[in-house]
C-alpha cells in the first residue's frame, strides 16, 4: 500500500475501489478529494470466486482495523430488484449478486455501482466538472459508456441504465461513414461502442486502408502527420460529435468529460467543440468539452463518492 495525502481533516475518510478487467485499484479518500493511500492488485481473469476473495481482501487491507465507508465502482450495471450485475463485458460477472457476495465476506454495507457512472461522479465532485451543475462523464476506451450528475447527484434511472449511450444506435448521419454492418457484444448491430471504441477506430482505420494497428498507435501516427491517420482521426471526432449531438439534444448537459484510453487523443478537444455546430439542436453550442483531471483514478474517486460525506459520518459514528 501507498500512502500519498495527511489524514483526514474536516471530514470522514471514505474508502472507493476500482473493479476493472485486468486490476483492481483501491483508495481512501479525504474530504477535500485527496487520495491518502492506495493500493492495487491483478483481478483474477474468468474466476468470480477468486475476484470476490481478492476484493474483499483490498478492502480490508484499506480499512486497517478503522470503519470506513466503502464504493465499489464495477464493469456493468445492478438489475433493479435482484441486484445482480447486468451489461459487464468482463463476462464472469453477469448474473451474479456482486454487492450482496462481497458484503457477506465484510459484514457490513457497501454502494456499488457502474465505473462509468463512478467516473462521473469523481468529476463531478472533484475533477473537470466541479463547478458545473449537469455533468455528462463519456467513457471511450475498451467499451464506450457513460455517466450523469446534477447538482452533484448521480443520475442512474429506474433501469440503472442512464448514461449508456454506447448502446445506442449510432445516428443517421454517421451511417455512410461505415463500411459494413458492425455486431456488437450486445447482440445489436451497429452500436456507437462498435465505432467509438479502440476496436471501433481499428476497424475504421482499417477499412479505410491503414494498417491493423492499435488506437493509440493511430493517434500517434495522426501527431506525427501521417495522412491517413489524420483522416481517419478527422473522422472519428465527427463521429463522436455526431454521436455526442444525440445527448446534447436530450440532456442538454453544461459539460462533458471524456475519460478512458482515447480520452488521450488531443484532436478530440480541437475538433469535436467545432464540428458540434453540424449536429445539435440551437444556433451556438454553450457546452463545454473537457478532458478528465484524474484519467484512470477518476474510477475509485468516484467509488468513494458513491457515500455523501454527511452519509460516511453518519455510518461511521
Amino acid at each position: 500500500m501507498k500512502t500519498v495525502g495527511n489524514g483526514n481533516a474536516g471530514g470522514p475518510l471514505r474508502i472507493g475501489v476500482d473493479v476493472g478487467g485486468s486490476k483492481m485499484e483501491g483508495i481512501v479518500l479525504t474530504p477535500a478529494g485527496d487520495v491518502a493511500e492506495v493500493t492495487r492488485r491483478p483481478t483474477p481473469p474468468d474466476s468470480y470466486a477468486e475476484v470476490l476473495e481478492a476484493l474483499a481482501g483490498l478492502i480490508a487491507n484499506l480499512q486497517q482495523g478503522r470503519r470506513l465507508t466503502v464504493g465499489i465502482g464495477t464493469p456493468g450495471a445492478l438489475t433493479p430488484g435482484r441486484e445482480t450485475i447486468k451489461n459487464s463485458n468482463s463476462t464472469c460477472f453477469n448474473g451474479k449478486p456482486l454487492k450482496r457476495d462481497i458484503e457477506q465476506k465484510l459484514g457490513y454495507s457497501v454502494k456499488l455501482e457502474n465505473d462509468a457512472n463512478c467516473f462521473a461522479l469523481s468529476e463531478a465532485h472533484y475533477g473537470a466538472g466541479k463547478d458545473y451543475r449537469s455533468v455528462f462523464g463519456v467513457i471511450i476506451g475498451t467499451g464506450t459508456g457513460g455517466g450523469i450528475v446534477i447538482d452533484g447527484k448521480l443520475h442512474t434511472g429506474p433501469n440503472r441504465i442512464a448514461g449508456e449511450w454506447g448502446h445506442n444506435c449510432v445516428p443517421a448521419s454517421l451511417r455512410p461513414s461505415l463500411g459494413a454492418d458492425r455486431t456488437c457484444y450486445c447482440g445489436r448491430l451497429n452500436c456507437i461502442e462498435t465505432v467509438l471504441c479502440g476496436a471501433g477506430l481499428k476497424r475504421s482505420f482499417v477499412e479505410a486502408g491503414g494498417a491493423a494497428v492499435e488506437a493509440a498507435e493511430i493517434a500517434r501516427l495522426a501527431r506525427a502527420g501521417d495522412r491517413q491517420a489524420l483522416v481517419c482521426i478527422d473522422n472519428y471526432c465527427r463521429q463522436i460529435a455526431q454521436c455526442l449531438a444525440t445527448i446534447i439534444n436530450v440532456l442538454d448537459p453544461e459539460i462533458v468529460v471524456f475519460g478512458g484510453g482515447l480520452s488521450n487523443i488531443e484532436q478530440i478537444y480541437q475538433l469535436v467543440p467545432r464540428m458540434l455546430g453540424d449536429h445539435v439542436f440551437t444556433d451556438e453550442v454553450r457546452t463545454r468539452i473537457s478532458p478528465p483531471r484524474f484519467g484512470d483514478a477518476s474510477g475509485a474517486r468516484g467509488a468513494a463518492c458513491l457515500w455523501s460525506l454527511t452519509e460516511a459520518t453518519e455510518a461511521t459514528a
